[in-house]
C-alpha cells in the first residue's frame, strides 16, 4: 500500500480529542444527514422508518481504547435505529476469550481482528461472514490481510505503520544533523554513534538510539525490506545483516543491549518521553501517546519529529522516493452466526469504519486509519502537540506498508519460532548463524 503526501496547510488545535479516554461525543456528523454508508434496508418497514436493531462488536480496555466508542457513535449518529454495544474482553486474552465465545454461540455480531495472524483461525473455523461486497472507499490499505483464495473476512479500519521518532532537542545538544529522509540503517547507526558521542561530550548519559525487545523492531524491517524475503518459505539468512547491525550498535554502546533492557524492564514511552534515547523506531500509535504525556507531564517537555524509518539501501530514500516500511492493519469481520435481520446493518457498519467520515473521526483521536487522504492527515497533525515540520507529514503519509504477519494460518507458529529466533540471538545465548540454523530446521519440523 501507498500512501500520497499530504498538501502544506493551516494546522488547527485539537488536543482535546488526544487526551479523552473515552468519547461520547458525535464524531460521525449531523445525524439528520442520511448515511454515506447506507442505511440498512433489511430493517426498513413499508413505511420508510427503520426499525431498531442492535449489534455488538468486540474490544477491549475501552477506557483507554477510544477507537471503539468513537466508530460507535459516529456509525449510530447516521443510523439512529441502531443501537451499538461494544463487549469488552481482556487485551491480553484477546483471542482466547473471543474464540471460547464464538465456540459458545456467544459471541459478538462484530469480531474486532485484533490480529492478523489470527484471522484464518476464524475463518477456517467457520466464523467468518464473507464480506466481499462491502464497499470500500479508493485507496484505503490493509484488504489484502483480510482476504483468503480472494474472498474478504474483514475490512481494514486502522491501519499504523512503523517510523523513526527523534528528539530535536538532543540532536541539536550533539551537534549532529536530524534525520533528513534519506538514510539508510548504516545512516541511522553512525548517526546513533555520533549523537552517543556527542551528548557524553556535553555531560548527558543519553544513547543516540532506543531499540525495544520486540522481534518487530529487527524482523519486521529485515521482512519488508530484505528482496524476495517471505518467512513462510523457511529461508532466514536474510535476517542475519539486521543482526549484525543491531549487535554492533549495542556493542558500541550507542543503544542500550537487550539484555539490560530485559531485565530491568524497560519501556520505549520511558525511554524516548524521559530522553534517554535521542532515536526510537516505533509505530505511528506513538505519536497519541507521546502527545498525551508531554500534555499531562508524564514525558518531558522537548522538541520531536518523525521521519522514515531508515532504508536498506538508497533506491527507496529521500522524498522523492517511497519509502518500505511495515505494519498490520486491524479490521472488523462479522459473525457468520449473526441473525439475519442484522447481517445488512453490520455490513453496513463495517463500511462506515473504513470510510473516509471514520477515518476523520479516528484521526482526530491521534489514531491511524486505514484510509490517509489528505484531509484525514491534515485532521491527525491538526493536534496540539504534534510535530508540523515537512518530513513529519511526509513520513507519516508517504511509504509502501508491507504486512508484519502473512495471512496464513502457517504464521502464527513460524512467528513462534522466530519469536525464540530473536532472543537467542540479542540475549547472546545463540549466535546469528546457529540460531538462524536452529530456526530453519524446526520449520522442517513443525511447519513443513
Amino acid at each position: 500500500m501507498k500512501r500520497s503526501t499530504i498538501a502544506t496547510a493551516g494546522i488547527a488545535a485539537a488536543a482535546a480529542l488526544v487526551l479523552v479516554g473515552c468519547s461520547s461525543g458525535n464524531p460521525g456528523g449531523d445525524p439528520s444527514e442520511p448515511s454515506d454508508t447506507g442505511t440498512a434496508t433489511s430493517t426498513e418497514t413499508e413505511g420508510g422508518d427503520a426499525e431498531p436493531v442492535t449489534i455488538s462488536v468486540s474490544g477491549w480496555s475501552l477506557d483507554t481504547t477510544p477507537e471503539f466508542q468513537v466508530l460507535a457513535d459516529g456509525f449510530t449518529a447516521n443510523n439512529p435505529h441502531v443501537t451499538v454495544e461494544l463487549k469488552e474482553y481482556d487485551a491480553a486474552e484477546y483471542n482466547t476469550l473471543l474464540t471460547a465465545d464464538l465456540a459458545a454461540g456467544a459471541g459478538p455480531d462484530i469480531i474486532t481482528q485484533k490480529e492478523v495472524k489470527f484471522l484464518t483461525t476464524f475463518q477456517e473455523g467457520g466464523q467468518l461472514l464473507d464480506v466481499s461486497d462491502v464497499p470500500l472507499p479508493d485507496g484505503i490499505s490493509g484488504t489484502s490481510s483480510y482476504e483468503v483464495d480472494g474472498v474478504a473476512y474483514a475490512v481494514p479500519y486502522r491501519q499504523d505503520s512503523w517510523v523513526l521518532y527523534y528528539n530535536k532537542d538532543l540532536f541539536a545538544a550533539a551537534g549532529v544533523d536530524e534525520p533528513d529522509g534519506s538514510w539508510t540503517w548504516d545512516d541511522y547507526a553512525d548517526a546513533a554513534a555520533a549523537v552517543t558521542t556527542g551528548l557524553s561530550n556535553a555531560g548527558s548519559a543519553a544513547k543516540g538510539a532506543y531499540l525495544h525487545r520486540w522481534q518487530s523492531t529487527t524482523q519486521g524491517f529485515a521482512n519488508a525490506q530484505a528482496p524476495g524475503a517471505d518467512i513462510l518459505s523457511g529461508d532466514f539468512g536474510h535476517l542475519a545483516p539486521f543482526y549484525e547491525r543491531v549487535l554492533a550498535m549495542q556493542d558500541a554502546g550507542s543503544q542500550i543491549d537487550f539484555n539490560t533492557s530485559n531485565a530491568n524492564q524497560l519501556t520505549y514511552q520511558g525511554e524516548f518521553g524521559k530522553q534517554n534515547a535521542a532515536m526510537l523506531p516505533m509505530g505511528t500509535w506513538f505519536v497519541a501517546t507521546l502527545i498525551s504525556q508531554q500534555a499531562a507531564g508524564e514525558a518531558d517537555d522537548f522538541a520531536w519529529g518523525i521521519a522514515p524509518i531508515p532504508q536498506l539501501d538508497a533506491s527507496t530514500t529521500g522524498t522523492d522516493g517511497t519509502p518500505v516500511t511495515f505494519g498490520d492493519p486491524t479490521g472488523f469481520g462479522i459473525n457468520a452466526r449473526v441473525g439475519d435481520d442484522k447481517v445488512q446493518v453490520a455490513k453496513d457498519f463495517l463500511a462506515y469504519a473504513a470510510s473516509e467520515e471514520a477515518a476523520s473521526a479516528l484521526a482526530g483521536i491521534g489514531i491511524t486509519p486505514a484510509l490517509v487522504s489528505d484531509a484525514v492527515a491534515e485532521i491527525f497533525f491538526a493536534v496540539d502537540g504534534a510535530p508540523t515540520d515537512e518530513l513529519s507529514k511526509f513520513a507519516y503519509s508517504t511509504n509502501e506498508v508491507k504486512p508484519e504477519n502473512p495471512t496464513s494460518n502457517q504464521t502464527a507458529t513460524v512467528q513462534g519460532i522466530l519469536g525464540d529466533l530473536h532472543t537467542a540471538v540479542l540475549s547472546g545465548s545463540e549466535s546469528i548463524e546457529s540460531a538462524i540454523a536452529a530456526a530453519q530446521q524446526r520449520f522442517d519440523n513443525e511447519v513443513n
